[in-house]
């Protein structure tokens, strides 16, 4: 006959008081396997920021081919404890593979043939042009990137949704002393016995809400990771925008130099007609003026090229990208809206990859409870409330039955340990992590404010000293040569050092505003336009 509900529950306290109060012993050397949760193949990648790997839900190594009990009979799922629990999701990359995208290099800015200051002021473009707002709008609109790492974000969503889920119960049916022949006077046994179970787990540790709750906080990482990788993407944008800029501006200085030269040669060949000056001086002035004519092609090649790169960058279609126009400027002197330790401080609150991090101690926290919590298997509880034994073979009324029944794993040998003592040891790495980060973040700050303020000087020592001796001095050989003191060819040497400090001049302008956009970057927040 089946044990009474009272005599099993005794038992059942009996076993689980000897489980909590007696001795744990370790796993040896040849029982240690993978830690549960790590990746098994080749080329699957690890846990986001916090993640510490131990996800499995199982109760104990090989427990997903044991039945519940250890051994048939009546009352005994035959039933794998695996079957009942809900599988662990597993993490398919690693943070820096899906959230950081590849960083772009700035164009090389065409140092080829001559330049000159234009005589108006710097253009800024067509009204109707794309603006750097505009652009960063456009970006994290339409950036393909972007696009496939938001849905990281819903994969997180459905991590959560799948840690919530609640073990399934199993129903099996069986029967029991089936004869070989029949039962009789000569071959007694039985009756054959016909069984309905179900077998339904209860999760005595609350290890679901555990998961739950370290999913929902691994969502918060892959939000602030997809902030940071937009972070990135516009410190590209950056990049490839200041690159279309300079080479706007290069092909206006391209083009005065071109206005002057060519004025020149003109006062030089009607000088040429009265017999004034010999054929020499004519020919090297036309060189000089093939050359920027020159030079005018390929500044207009490189402005297509990075305006075709700024179209990649925002997913613009290659039929419009050559229609693509900017409205921006080079020059931008302002000064830094805040002190340099309050950006400093403004990088450490704003910064989405230290947030991430700040986010990840939470997760790895949250890892450490879980594994607390999956020191405990969950207890199956055993309804079997159909049970027909059959004895007609007696020639007596066959009756039914019902049976209850409750399956305790008993913590002795494993609670977890491995994967507490992991877990632990994984929050303390990311406090760790942590603490590096903001390290380099302050630093990243402090050297973009320092690059900016050094590119801003340069720039404002070339306006107010170093142009106006360049010019003083080629207007000078000017005068020379207009009064016949000296020739075309040593003025054209004087001009040529004016145009060296041009470029300089120019070089200047993109080194500052790239540094003005990459001190945005350093800090995580628009602070300069």
């Amino acid at each position: 006959m089946k044990r009474s509900v009272t005599t099993m529950g005794a038992r059942l306290a009996a076993a689980v008081a000897l489980a909590v109060g007696g001795p744990c012993f370790a796993q040896g050397p040849a029982e240690v396997q993978g830690p549960p949760g790590l990746p098994d193949a080749p080329g699957r990648l690890g846990a986001p920021i916090g993640a510490s790997g131990t996800t499995s839900f199982d109760a104990s190594p090989g427990s997903q081919d044991r039945p519940i009990g250890g051994r048939p009979g009546p009352s005994v799922s035959r039933a794998p404890v695996g079957a009942l629990t809900p599988r662990a999701t597993t993490i398919d990359r690693e943070p820096d593979a899906r959230f950081r995208p590849e960083e772009l290099t700035p164009a090389d800015v065409p140092r080829y043939g001559e330049l000159d200051l234009p005589a108006g002021p710097e253009d800024p473009g067509p009204d109707g042009g794309l603006t750097l707002d505009g652009a960063i709008e456009h970006l994290i609109r339409q950036n393909l990137n972007l696009l496939a790492l938001r849905h990281e974000i819903d994969q997180a969503s459905a991590d959560i949704l799948t840690a919530s889920l609640r073990a399934n119960p199993a129903l099996y049916m069986d029967t029991q002393f089936v004869p070989y022949g029949k039962f009789g006077r000569d071959n007694p046994g039985g009756p054959t016995q016909y069984d309905v179970n179900i077998t339904y787990p209860v999760d005595v540790s609350r290890k679901r809400q555990a998961r739950t709750d370290a999913a929902r906080k691994a969502k918060r990482v892959t939000e602030a990771q997809f902030q940071d990788a937009v972070r990135l993407q516009i410190d590209n944008l950056y990049t490839v925008y200041v690159d279309v800029v300079s080479a706007q501006e290069t092909l206006r200085f391209s083009r005065a130099y071109v206005d002057g030269i060519e004025k020149l040669l003109n006062l030089n060949l009607e000088l040429l007609k009265k017999g004034q000056i010999t054929e020499s001086t004519t020919d090297a002035l036309r060189a000089q003026y093939e050359q920027s004519q020159f030079q005018v092609r390929e500044a207009t090649q490189a402005q297509g090229r990075t305006t075709r790169a700024l179209a990649v960058v925002l997913n613009i279609p290659r039929a419009e990208a050559d229609s693509l126009r900017l409205r921006a400027t080079l020059r931008d002197v302002s000064e830094l809206p805040m002190p340099p330790d309050a950006l400093i401080q403004c990088a450490l609150q704003s910064r989405p990859d230290l947030n991430a991090y700040r986010l990840g101690v939470a997760r790895a926290d949250a890892d450490v409870r879980v594994a607390h919590a999956e020191r405990f298997s969950d207890i199956y509880v055993l309804a079997q409330p159909y049970t027909f034994q059959d004895n007609r073979p007696f020639g007596v009324k066959s009756p039914t039955s019902w049976a209850l029944g409750v399956t305790v794993p008993l913590p002795i040998h494993n609670r977890n340990q491995g994967n507490i003592a992991r877990s632990k040891s994984n929050a303390s790495q990311t406090r760790v992590e942590l603490a590096a980060i903001e390290r380099q973040v302050a630093s990243e700050a402090e050297e973009a404010v320092h690059e900016f303020e050094l590119s801003r000087e340069g720039i404002l020592e070339l306006e107010r000293e170093v142009i106006p001796s360049s010019r003083r001095v080629r207007d000078a050989a000017y005068r020379r040569f207009q009064g016949g003191e000296a020739n075309a060819l040593e003025y054209l040497e004087a001009q040529r050092s004016y145009n060296e400090v041009v470029r300089q001049y120019r070089d200047a302008l993109v080194r500052h505003r790239r540094s003005m956009l990459d001190l945005n970057t350093a800090v995580g927040s628009r602070v300069l336009p």
